[in-house]
């Protein structure tokens, strides 16, 4: 097997692993939302979306862009590897100290006296995650993708069951809590173990300087980026209050949790790959390309035809009195598309070491999302969530085209490709939603979802006589090919 067709095997392979323990992790995440959505309240969630606002915040700190300066580096020695570690280390334990000194301050200003506990208890995740982010770096780096997936969904599961037995024993939002706590902890005892290293002292001799600078700019980079996330969040609890905010979070949480648990751990497949490829020109536009359509289309399409049956969707997942969630859901299920559509773009970055570059087009589209949501908080938590929407149809052109001005990109291939993904994703929610609407009044809320899903199901089958969407899915056809080959 010839060196690239060795790379794209590899891809292949922890594409698929990495998207069966993704799909194994949205089915928890889902039992998650239908089972905790009945034991607990739109207030409950609601401390927790502020509670994170902070704990997100410190994270982007915490791991200060070092897991990907460790993944894309051409070379890294051991005595690197350890520096990182106690750099991450130290970190952790730094932030999870201001973190808590600064729980009372921030439930007074929220005047929400439940944050000084909930924020003093999470701030303990700091200091586990930032001895778990090297050992999950250097999985990555190897490649063990069987090793990070088993660790992901092993995690996830024990601490959904915990939270669950919490919630039933009336311990209302600390469920959540202790879900959080739990997560971090399970993944860093199976990190370590699967890892299988220990660190060395620091070491004055392997220079780090390079990687904290990548990571820096990485840092800015997630800092605006958070920032224009969490803005919404931000202004609907201060505006509409925490029960609004727990609506906004649930639908939110519904589309973009499981979009976030399929890219991330794609994106460690993507970034070690895309970055062993970068001196070959044609090959790493191969990948750009088929990268783009296998997220567009294996994500687009279930994102759009949720879109189109949001109304039976609420009612089966978390319940007819969730009904103000329907709005935002359509909303986010459309920004979810178009945001995955441009994702490809934030790989290239990163695998080329353009942290600098990512950080300047990040500050226009966070200008852009902020206009969009503020604006939208000037009327309803509906508009707001509006404005998420619109914010991401105005960044995904840009987000080509902005690549395209500083390193050599598939332009044209990409635009016709995202196109093709939208037709085609549209077409099939278009034809969802008529049917689930027609079927809901009279079958209720599983037979609208069925009759949709079906729908879509038929349109996009015969989409498939159309020539070049039939060259698409050959290409997805043969990256299938590559994640069931053996060497």
């Amino acid at each position: 097997m010839a060196v690239s067709d060795d790379l794209a095997h590899s891809a292949a392979r922890g594409a698929l692993v990495t998207m069966a323990a993704q799909a194994a992790r949205i089915v928890l995440q889902l039992v998650s939302v239908v089972v905790l959505a009945r034991l607990l309240s739109p207030h409950d969630y609601g401390l927790l979306a502020i509670a994170l606002v902070v704990v997100g915040l410190g994270e982007i700190f915490r791991d200060f862009g070092l897991t990907s300066a460790s993944v894309q580096a051409p070379t890294l020695s051991t005595g690197q590897r350890d520096n990182l570690f106690w750099v991450n280390s130290a970190l952790g334990l730094v932030l999870a100290g201001i973190v808590f000194i600064s729980a009372g301050p921030i439930a007074s200003v929220s005047d929400t006296p439940e944050l000084r506990g909930i924020v003093r208890t999470l701030s303990s995740v700091f200091v586990i995650n930032g001895f778990a982010t090297q050992y999950r770096a250097q999985l990555m780096r190897a490649l063990r993708f069987k090793a990070l997936a088993i660790t992901d969904v092993v995690s996830a599961a024990i601490a959904l069951i915990i939270a669950i037995i919490a919630a039933l024993l009336g311990a209302g939002y600390w469920a959540l809590i202790i879900q959080q706590l739990t997560t971090a902890t399970i993944l860093l005892l199976m990190l370590l173990f699967f890892g299988r290293w220990i660190p060395g002292r620091l070491s004055r001799h392997d220079k780090i300087g390079a990687l904290l600078r990548f990571g820096w700019h990485l840092v800015a980079t997630n800092l605006i980026n958070y920032a224009s996330g969490k803005i919404d969040t931000i202004l609907i609890a201060a505006n509409f209050g925490t029960v609004q905010l727990g609506v906004y979070n649930r639908s939110f949480q519904l589309v973009m949790t499981p979009l976030s648990q399929v890219r991330s751990p794609i994106t460690n497949v993507a970034l070690p790959v895309f970055s062993r490829a970068q001196t070959d020109r044609a090959q790493f536009n191969s990948f750009v390309v088929a990268g783009q359509l296998a997220l567009g289309y294996v994500l687009g399409i279930p994102l759009l035809l949720i879109c189109g049956m949001a109304e039976p969707v609420v009612a089966i997942m978390l319940g007819q009195q969730w009904g103000d969630a329907v709005t935002p859901l359509r909303c986010f299920a459309i920004a979810g598309t178009l945001t995955t559509m441009s994702f490809v773009g934030y790989w290239v970055y990163v695998s080329r070491g353009l942290s600098k570059q990512l950080l300047y087009y990040s500050l226009v589209a966070t200008g852009l999302r902020v206009i969009c949501v503020v604006i939208g908080s000037l009327f309803s938590m509906e508009a707001v969530a509006l404005g998420f929407a619109v914010s991401a149809a105005l960044e995904w052109p840009l987000s080509i085209f902005w690549l395209s001005r500083i390193t050599v990109i598939p332009v044209r291939a990409l635009y016709a490709g995202a196109s093709r993904i939208l037709v085609v994703s549209g077409s099939a929610a278009l034809a969802a939603w008529a049917v689930s609407s027609i079927v809901m009044p009279l079958g209720g809320s599983w037979a609208a979802t069925a009759a949709g899903s079906l729908a879509g199901a038929f349109t996009i089958a015969i989409l498939m006589l159309i020539p070049i969407l039939r060259r698409d899915f050959k290409t997805l056809r043969r990256f299938a090919a590559l994640m069931v080959k053996r060497h």
